[in-house]
């Protein structure tokens, strides 16, 4: 069977490492809190395309995010038949030199570039590929290795950490929920690579909330972002998961993305049940004209979105036609009034295969050192360089007007960790006497995350940059600690500590020291590569009964054991037995997986699960997908 190796580009990245501004391992800091320094939350954005289609192949496959060189030539020299890299246009750099890596180091591997970057013509990526994938991965990969493709696709577990002051404080799960968007917007690209068509990954809305289940099992009260470029559009799928939610009698934490359009098809009541509390929306610009804006007033829709608890992140426009300094200003002030908890402002930019890009090459309009220079042209596809010739405003005048936009949106509006606890204590003091037992349960949420933020004030009142700012951070103190009470001896001195853990912030940023992050290597099939304790070890070989065991250790904690063979009643016993024995002793999770059985006698499958019944909160049964239709 052919081994395969997914990886992302290789680290370090960064402006001072020759890539354009924004370029690197975090969205919040490089795009949405830029200007907010040592305050601003903190998480690595990992490709999660490739631990999807690792999950999905049959192929022994390891995965492997912002490798040094160094590591990618040792995982290179350990032998693959394939190796599949997954870059965007302002990596595609980056894309050469680990392809030129690979080739060196590994000759004989066919190399499968994937990604958005993968919207460059077969003639620019022909040199450094043997294989392009310009559709949902996992079926591509399935096709190329000749597997199956017909077989329902597995979601992988995968958490995101956030940290603020360098310290972890929270872990979200990641729900890809779907590819492609309909709205169509010119200038985006995740629309158009997929020719303005929704690829649902998730057909329903029990199969969203039963992966958020999986995610539960892991912690309780993790938070969830549902991955889907524009989620609540889909009434019918995004209702049954509010159902599905309300059945569960437990309150969520999603975060999604959703247009004004598909947002103003619910009531308040339905967004807040669903388990949204918070939204990504593009505000883009107030006269651009894009259908998604249509519906709801939108200074409506927002103030009634914070007034119960739910966290926006807005996008503008910075460059749009019709814009002048003037105009930037205007929308801008207007995006200040509705107070968003995050926000983006980006370029308007032309990448290849969107309108935008069509209208302004066939113009004329692209930059000439850009049209004469194409790799530096796509280096700088971040939205974050003027690259148009503009109507009224030249390219400082552009640029300019995007860093303004950044810091005015801190000046005016503070840090956004504590813009979150103020939208936290707005929906806490509306749920708090609720009649909706839904909702008094969601205040009580909301009021474990900010009783969780409490050391985080000191640190604003002593650090934060001028008056008004840290007077506001105060006031809000002032605010949560009516509503829910003094903080406690531990979280007074909590935060002390902050305040010391918030300069070190400061001082590695300012330093450039710690801002890269260590590989992550994840194997997929290849049980010797990553072992599990010695209790779940001794599962593996042959059993006299007819079947056989593997067992791996995958991300999370995860046991894997995949049995093989066929399986009866005496072998199901044993087996039972021993993952008792090893959910007993051990706090792993565990899947078991069934799917390459040749045969099961009914019985003995019948008694594999009614033994494993009693760790079903830390149980997963993959079973063949005829049998579950049986």
């Amino acid at each position: 069977m052919p081994r395969v190796l997914l990886t992302s580009v290789c680290r370090p990245l960064g402006e001072a490492y020759g890539d354009a501004p924004s370029v690197g391992y975090e969205l919040l800091y490089g795009q949405v809190t830029r200007a907010q320094g040592l305050f601003s939350p903190r998480a690595n954005h990992v490709q999660f395309g490739l631990a999807y289609v690792a999950e999905n192949l049959e192929a022994p496959t390891t995965v492997l995010h912002y490798p040094s060189k160094k590591e990618l030539i040792a995982e290179l020299e350990k032998g693959y038949d394939y190796v599949g890299l997954s870059f965007v246009l302002s990596t595609f750099h980056r894309m050469k030199e680990a392809v030129t890596l690979i080739r060196q180091y590994a000759p004989d591997a066919k190399i499968v570039l994937g990604g958005y970057g993968t919207v460059l013509s077969d003639e620019e990526l022909a040199p450094w590929s043997d294989y392009i994938c310009r559709e949902e991965g996992a079926v591509f990969m399935q096709r190329l290795l000749g597997e199956r493709t017909d077989a329902p696709q597995r979601h992988p577990l995968v958490i995101s950490r956030l940290r603020i002051f360098s310290r972890e404080i929270s872990r979200t799960g990641m729900v890809f929920a779907g590819l492609g968007c309909p709205n169509g917007c010119d200038f985006c690209c995740t629309s158009h690579f997929f020719k303005r068509k929704h690829i649902r990954l998730l057909d329903t809305g029990k199969q969203i909330y039963d992966v958020i289940r999986r995610y539960q099992e892991i912690e309780p009260e993790m938070s969830i972002v549902v991955l889907d470029e524009d989620f609540l559009l889909n009434r019918r799928r995004a209702m049954e998961l509010r159902d599905c939610v309300m059945e569960g009698g437990k309150p969520l934490s999603i975060f999604c993305f959703a247009s004004v359009k598909a947002l103003s098809q619910y009531t308040i009541t339905e967004i807040v049940e669903m388990g949204v509390d918070g939204v990504w929306i593009g505000y883009e610009g107030t006269r651009s004209g894009y259908a998604k804006q249509q519906g709801r007033p939108i200074e409506e829709l927002f103030a009634e979105l914070r007034d119960h608890g739910v966290s926006v992140l807005t996008s503008m426009i910075v460059g749009l036609p019709y814009q002048t300094p003037e105009i930037i200003e205007e929308e801008l002030d207007g995006l200040m009034k509705l107070e968003p908890t995050l926000t983006q402002f980006l370029i308007y930019g032309p990448t290849p295969g969107t309108p935008f890009y069509e209208q302004v090459m066939s113009e004329g309009r692209l930059h000439k050192d850009l049209a004469d220079d194409r790799e530096t042209y796509y280096r700088n596809c971040t939205g974050f360089k003027a690259m148009v010739n503009h109507p009224s405003m030249t390219p400082a005048q552009i640029e300019t007007a995007q860093t303004r936009c950044f810091s005015e949106d801190l000046r005016r509006l503070g840090p956004s960790i504590y813009r979150s606890v103020d939208i936290w204590l707005r929906g806490y003091e509306k749920f708090k006497d609720s009649s909706n037992p839904m909702f008094r349960l969601k205040a009580k949420r909301f009021a474990f995350e900010i009783r969780r933020a409490y050391p985080v004030f000191l640190a604003g009142k002593v650090l934060a940059k001028g008056d008004e700012t840290r007077a506001s951070i105060a006031a809000l103190e002032k605010r949560v600690h009516a509503a829910l009470g003094a903080p406690t001896l531990m979280e007074s001195v909590a935060s002390v500590a902050a305040v010391g853990f918030a300069a070190w912030t400061g001082l590695t940023l300012k330093l450039g020291l710690f801002q890269h992050p260590s590989i992550t290597r994840h194997t997929f099939r290849m049980p010797d590569e990553s072992l599990p304790a010695k209790i779940w070890r001794r599962l593996r070989g042959e059993d006299e009964a007819g079947h056989s065991v593997e067992v791996e250790l995958r991300p999370e904690s995860t046991v894997w054991v995949t049995v093989k063979g066929s399986l009866n009643v005496e072998g199901a016993e044993r087996l039972a037995a021993d993952l008792a024995e090893g959910l007993r002793r051990r706090k792993d999770r565990l899947v078991v997986d069934l799917e390459r059985l040749a045969a099961a006698e009914k019985v003995a499958l019948d008694d594999l699960l009614e033994q494993l019944r009693a760790y079903s909160d830390r149980v997963r049964i993959l079973v063949p997908q005829e049998w579950a239709l049986a």
